[in-house]
């Protein structure tokens, strides 16, 4: 049965420092089937090993922005192969995205900022992915941007993509490890990575938007290296902007 509103800060106050293999089992235990895990074609593939592992219907979903890296896509069909699973690709609306293209050219994001095309590209797919599902799993940490993500629950109400007929629970089982104990886990357990973290890309999204981060920098400054440290979310989560 899923977890009741009125239980839910409890109980993730009850999970904060449990470890992500048993914040995962909790999450397949209420919401499974229509529980789904966000795949970036990054680190978070240590969701799906763990789920994998746990056993348990889940589902695998992607965004596809059409404008990832030749890696990434690479990757994404290795860890479908790999773990014999299918993984659901969902794609912007190409109305939209051809009239953003039409009026404001393939890189308007380094003017006018990154919001406008990942809303199009990736917001807008993921509501529509999270329609279908009750729950979702993501990969978060709160060492990857102490300017956006430092206060990040175990476990919430998604009120970003919550609608009144329709809530949504988002799991974040990662948020208290560190970029050292995802990669001793990918190490230890054999877990596929995308190539593109052995050549300086630590946080991987879009191709423009990515660039590998120099000795020093924080894993985040890779992205939208043009814009303010405090705005580097796209929009996927929302909620993470809060007050201390």
């Amino acid at each position: 049965m899923p977890i009741e509103v009125e239980a839910l800060q409890e109980l993730a106050e009850a999970y904060s420092n449990r470890q992500p293999q048993e914040i995962l089992q909790l999450a397949l235990e209420k919401y499974s089937p229509d529980l789904g895990i966000s795949f970036s074609g990054a680190e978070d593939v240590i969701l799906v090993d763990m789920a994998v592992k746990a056993g348990g219907r889940f589902r695998v979903f992607s965004l596809d922005t059409g404008r990832l890296h030749a890696e990434t896509y690479q990757y994404l069909e290795r860890v479908r192969e790999h773990y014999g699973i299918s993984v659901e690709v969902f794609f912007p609306q190409p109305e939209a995205v051809e009239r953003l293209v039409r009026e404001k050219g393939l890189y308007s994001f380094y003017r006018d900022g990154h919001k406008e095309c990942c809303g199009i590209r990736k917001v807008e797919p993921l509501r529509r992915a999270l329609q279908q599902l009750d729950a979702w799993v993501a990969g978060q940490r709160r060492d990857q941007s102490p300017s956006t993500r430092s206060h990040i629950p175990v476990f919430e109400v998604d009120t970003a993509f919550s609608t009144p007929e329709h809530e949504i629970v988002k799991f974040n089982p990662l948020a208290n490890w560190s970029s050292k104990q995802v990669w001793d886990y990918i190490r230890s357990n054999n877990v596929p990575y995308n190539p593109l973290h052995g050549r300086g890309f630590i946080s991987i999204g879009c191709e423009p938007c990515t660039r590998p981060v120099l000795p020093g920098q924080h894993e985040r400054e890779g992205r939208w290296w043009w814009e303010d440290q405090t705005q580097k979310e796209c929009g996927l989560h929302a909620g993470n902007l809060r007050p201390a």
